[in-house]
């Protein structure tokens, strides 16, 4: 493999990037594995494939560390628009990006001609338990059901922002194991395309504390998709207003449940280096 990437972070959670148009990647998969190894790659959560697009601005396909694909990614979407106009790829400030969850529409926003933050307006909520998936409640909507795992039972609420999330609350989130429980709630049965994790602390009305295990990367220091699951999980079991500071292990964001009913997420995207990866 010969192609050239800039690595970028939104609050610590990282990405390969690659203009697809331009470099040729024979497999995706084994590139995300590789180039994704933190010993013996450049080391990431994830590479971003920018494709072209016959019905968007551009294409974004994800690639887990692991290899695995993921529909959607919040953190990366900033990341890809800030790259795309930074790139003199676009010139808009607000782009069309299709993914495998559908279109998603981030907006660059300046203050005083200076970068200030990518919102991403990441689409409706998708709560019918079937749809997320989860097995074994139909069309119901899953708001604090029950789950055992290692013989302690959890109340879980599960949303789909294009990937599936299950949302716990906690009293304390200093004392969950995440590194233990996480990958066994992700492979549950219930959960048949397995399951992002999100552990929450209910700080304040408009702040919660959020750690992540995600599907296919473990654990993250930020999660975008897993902050929007966590503000409608947040409303629906009536812990926040329609909009809150979600804090994670990498910084900072801020998400909002509009009356559109659909949810808008905002931080930082920063680029790390560029390079030219040759193997």
């Amino acid at each position: 493999m010969n192609f050239h990437f800039s690595k970028w972070h939104g609050i610590g959670n990282d990405f390969v990037i690659v203009d697809g148009r331009k470099e040729q990647i024979d497999d995706y998969n084994q590139a995300a594995i590789e180039i994704c190894d933190r010993h013996f790659g450049v080391g990431a959560d994830g590479l971003v494939m920018i494709l072209p697009s016959e019905i968007a601005d551009f294409k974004m396909r994800i690639f887990n560390s692991d290899g695995s694909e993921a529909e959607m990614c919040g953190n990366a979407t900033r990341c890809i628009a800030r790259y795309l106009y930074e790139q003199k790829l676009t010139t808009k400030t607000k782009i069309v990006i299709e993914t495998k969850a559908g279109m998603i529409k981030p907006e660059i926003i300046f203050k005083n001609g200076n970068f200030e933050t990518v919102k991403v307006d990441m689409g409706e909520p998708i709560l019918a338990a079937e749809d997320i998936p989860v097995a074994g409640f139909g069309k119901e909507q899953v708001v604090h059901k029950e789950l055992t795992v290692l013989d302690k039972t959890y109340q879980i609420t599960c949303v789909s922002m294009g990937n599936p999330h299950c949302v716990i609350f906690v009293e304390d989130i200093n004392a969950v194991e995440l590194e233990k429980i996480g990958p066994m709630i992700e492979t549950q049965p219930m959960f048949p395309k397995k399951i992002n994790v999100e552990f929450v602390e209910v700080k304040s009305k408009d702040h919660l504390r959020m750690r992540v295990w995600e599907r296919g990367a473990g654990i993250t220091l930020a999660c975008g998709t897993g902050s929007c699951a966590t503000i409608v999980a947040a409303i629906l079991n009536e812990k926040t207003g329609r909009s809150a500071k979600i804090e994670l292990d990498g910084g900072d964001l801020y998400v909002e449940w509009g009356e559109d009913n659909h949810v808008y997420l905002s931080g930082p995207a920063e680029e790390v280096f560029r390079a030219e990866y040759v193997k």
